[in-house]
């Protein structure tokens, strides 16, 4: 396992690491993208390094690795978890 890049845990925006074979992966973007969320999808069909970076954030294999701007992560959110997320970010 390597060590995440600094810009991984402290992405610019919401980061999502997934695959369009995980269900769960396709419910948190289909909700991330019902909310209008700008986020990065990094595939990790398509991203050669992705599933070593998303196991060097969460310390595991499962997706979706959902990674916030303030260094925060989620992995396998359910709706609830990323909604009231989403809510805490926007009160800020």
């Amino acid at each position: 396992m390597t060590s995440p890049a600094t810009s991984d845990l402290n992405p610019a925006r919401i980061t999502m690491y997934g695959a369009a074979w995980c269900g769960d992966c396709r419910r948190s973007k289909a909700f991330l993208d019902g909310r209008g969320v700008d986020y990065e999808y990094v595939d990790l069909e398509a991203v050669v390094d992705g599933a070593d970076r998303a196991k060097a954030i969460s310390g595991r294999t499962q997706i979706p690795v959902v990674v916030f701007p303030d260094g925060t992560h989620f992995t396998e959110p359910t709706d609830a978890e990323l909604g009231a997320k989403l809510d805490e970010a926007i009160a800020a």
